[in-house]
């Protein structure tokens, strides 16, 4: 064997036998370029520089990479479901347990339905999951859907509606009561909301109801729609704002922060690697997802992200 120059910073090797050329140092592994692309935000380039070998190698390295999946364990689930979209027809819709942080299920998908969210779930029992309890932002349809399961309408989601109905600063007296009454929703109990939002509706229900002759028509509308939208939101989901509080115990949030904040994560790690086609992009989120299953032994299966 005899030295026979370098490549890309690379000792190479000779063989006087065979004419065989070798790269010295140490072999790639898959796994820690995995890790070290997706932990330490690292593009193509970075690890071709970083493992002396070109960029292609490691695009080729990492396309080929693939998690051991995590055995699924049939149990009783707290199942907090929602989608999150890159663009206008690109999104993952992700079944994430409350109870132990795991990924259950995920599809991607193009537009987020009532069917989709059904389909996941039926899976879900397919597979032996106890369903105890689903956290979802409140689409509507949503809850009917899923019969007696008892469902927790994201509190922050509720608030959110009124914001876009209301505005952050609303002109009206009644609305920026409305909207101080909604953001108390997550930190009050259930019988101090409802009696503070019955008495709401007491105090403003004629302002709530004026209408307003259209121009010349003889025809008349609600003079404070926004309003009336906003009510109309806590109205129709306040049996749902508080299973948390009706089921303490049970492990049901009452919120869907705990997939918010795996969605943010996830888009924090494609934020450096812009410009990936669709189908490396969705081989990203799909291990990313494998690799965030906890295991049993309280580990997570794959890097640690």
């Amino acid at each position: 064997m005899k030295r026979n120059g370098h490549k890309n910073g690379v000792q190479i090797y000779k063989c006087w036998q065979c004419g065989r050329q070798f790269l010295g140092g140490e072999r790639l592994d898959d796994a820690l370029l995995w890790e070290e692309y997706v932990t330490m935000r690292q593009t193509y380039s970075q690890l071709a520089e970083r493992h002396g070998c070109s960029a292609k190698t490691i695009q080729r390295r990492i396309d080929r990479y693939r998690t051991v999946a995590a055995v699924h364990s049939p149990r009783r689930v707290v199942v907090v479901m929602d989608t999150t979209y890159w663009g206008r027809d690109f999104g993952v819709m992700l079944f994430k347990d409350a109870l132990t942080g795991e990924d259950l299920l995920w599809f991607f998908v193009k537009t987020e339905t009532v069917a989709m969210y059904v389909k996941g779930m039926n899976t879900l029992l397919s597979m032996g999951y106890e369903i105890v309890g689903i956290v979802c932002d409140g689409r509507r349809g949503l809850v009917k859907a899923f019969g007696g399961i008892p469902v927790q309408i994201c509190q922050f989601h509720q608030q959110k509606t009124v914001r876009k109905h209301l505005t952050s600063k609303p002109k009206s007296v009644a609305a920026r009561e409305l909207k101080k009454l909604s953001d108390m929703l997550a930190k009050t109990d259930k019988e101090s909301f409802v009696g503070a939002f019955e008495e709401w509706h007491d105090k403003w229900k004629g302002y709530l109801n004026e209408r307003t002759e259209a121009d010349g028509t003889g025809k008349t509308h609600y003079t404070h729609k926004p309003l009336r939208s906003a009510y109309l939101s806590i109205r129709r989901n306040l049996p749902n704002l508080f299973t948390w509080y009706d089921l303490m115990g049970s492990g049901i949030p009452n919120t869907t922060n705990v997939i918010d904040a795996h969605f943010s994560q996830l888009k924090s790690r494609l934020l450096c690697h812009n410009g990936l086609s669709r189908r490396r992009k969705q081989k990203f989120v799909d291990e990313f997802f494998k690799a965030c299953t906890p295991q049993p032994n309280g580990k997570e299966n794959g890097p640690s992200l």
